[in-house]
């Protein structure tokens, strides 16, 4: 008890606050979301996130070098292609935007860690995660289309893959699937508890997924819900997942602490778009510090349990680390 318990001895100065510092950042947590667009012949700024663009493959070559060049580890990589239709048939396709862009990637560089984002929205014609019947969307068929783009992901030379559209069954589906052709090494990181979010809007302008009918709401879980998430990454670790992902990450911190507290299990937490542009918008009106601001909710995201962070945000937090 006070005066000989003294909270602010360990605070008063900076070398010993770093010295006791519980949750620290490193380069080594960051994923890098990149977009690849196959309907453009330069790179694109993506006006809703200011600072992002989507890139042709002719003009990745650069961004690579940057991403190698500050010690990002990894990039997750989303494609819009020219051809959508009912089957996202340009998903699978061995000649398709994603398998090219793995190809440039690896004729770049063997230092980044390619994880295919694994979902049909931007390859179907509607919009949506999945096959349609109505106004439907119809969980077993899509299994077969999601295996399918998993196989040919691998074949390109996925490093890992992450099915993100909250189809039951779908880790069971792709682990049998890339076991099966000899992809039995390939890690799958699993949107495990992805949620109906407000927060996405910004990422339907960069990725062109917007659906044209209903919502997400009968795949993606009601953001009032928990116990539902430990459920969903409950049963994807049971059929086969490496990595259990949250998303969006900041204002589900508390899902991220429960699963990570539940399964001691490696972690994701997909920091979105929205969050990245609510920053952006604060930052360019001059309300807030921006770098000041990224660091600490990121910082917060990895003290509730991330073992590792999709952010837009991770070229800028790794010229922070490189400067201190």
């Amino acid at each position: 008890m006070f005066p000989e318990t003294r909270m602010r001895r360990l605070r008063n100065q900076k070398k010993i606050r770093k010295m006791v510092k519980e949750t620290k950042l490193d380069v080594s947590d960051l994923i890098y979301p990149i977009f690849i667009d196959e309907n453009i012949k330069k790179k694109k700024p993506i006006e809703s996130m200011p600072g992002q663009f989507r890139f042709p493959l002719n003009d990745l070559k650069n961004e690579i070098k940057e991403i190698v060049d500050l010690g990002i580890p990894s990039v997750i990589l989303f494609g819009i292609p020219r051809k959508k239709d009912k089957v996202a048939s340009s998903a699978y396709d061995s000649s398709g935007i994603i398998q090219k862009a793995i190809g440039a990637i690896k004729d770049e560089t063997d230092d980044l860690i390619i994880i295919t984002d694994l979902c049909l929205c931007e390859y179907m014609d509607h919009g949506h995660c999945g096959v349609v019947e109505g106004e439907s969307v119809l969980n077993d068929p899509t299994l077969d289309l999601l295996s399918k783009t998993a196989v040919s992901q691998a074949e390109a030379g996925a490093n890992m893959v992450a099915p993100s559209g909250m189809m039951d069954g779908m880790v069971g589906a792709i682990r049998n699937a890339l076991d099966d052709s000899r992809f039995s090494d390939l890690p799958i990181m699993s949107y495990a508890a992805k949620y109906a979010s407000h927060f996405y809007s910004p990422f339907r302008d960069a990725a062109d997924s917007g659906y044209k009918f209903g919502d997400r709401s009968s795949y993606q879980m009601d953001f009032g819900n928990i116990n539902e998430a430990i459920r969903e990454v409950e049963l994807d670790l049971k059929e086969g997942a490496d990595i259990v992902m949250v998303k969006p990450a900041l204002a589900y911190l508390d899902v991220l602490y429960m699963v990570k507290k539940e399964f001691g299990v490696p972690v994701a937490a997909y920091s979105v778009s929205g969050e990245y542009s609510m920053i952006k918008a604060a930052s360019l009106n001059g309300w807030i510090d921006e770098d000041k601001v990224v660091y600490e909710t990121t910082l917060c995201i990895k003290r509730a349990g991330a073992d590792m962070i999709l952010t837009y945000f991770a070229k800028d937090i790794a010229r922070m680390l490189k400067t201190g």
